[in-house]
């Protein structure tokens, strides 16, 4: 399982993610998802731990706490909805010669 870590700074690295949760645990895996086309991190990350009950202290003690000016939001993550849609354009080849 995995914990949703929302509302983060723009600056926040994966060490810095990994040392306040190492205090509710073993950390094993630390996540920052950026931006495809900048680059950028986008203000959230997934941090997995060693055992459920390192997760659930983690949630219960950083859920709302604030860290770096921000108030964190901290919960279980949800699994993935695929939610792409096929709203892109789809072209089709034609016989006209241009």
């Amino acid at each position: 399982m995995s914990i949703y870590v929302g509302n983060l700074s723009y600056e926040v690295t994966k060490e810095d993610l990994t040392t306040v949760f190492e205090e509710y645990g073993t950390v094993s895996r630390v996540s920052l998802p950026t931006d495809r086309e900048t680059g950028r991190p986008r203000g959230f990350g997934f941090v997995e731990m060693g055992s459920e009950d390192e997760e659930n202290k983690a949630i219960d003690s950083l859920d709302g706490a604030e860290w770096m000016g921000r108030e964190l939001r901290v919960n279980k993550a949800r699994p993935r909805e695929d939610n792409r849609g096929g709203g892109g354009r789809r072209f089709e080849s034609s016989s006209r010669n241009y």
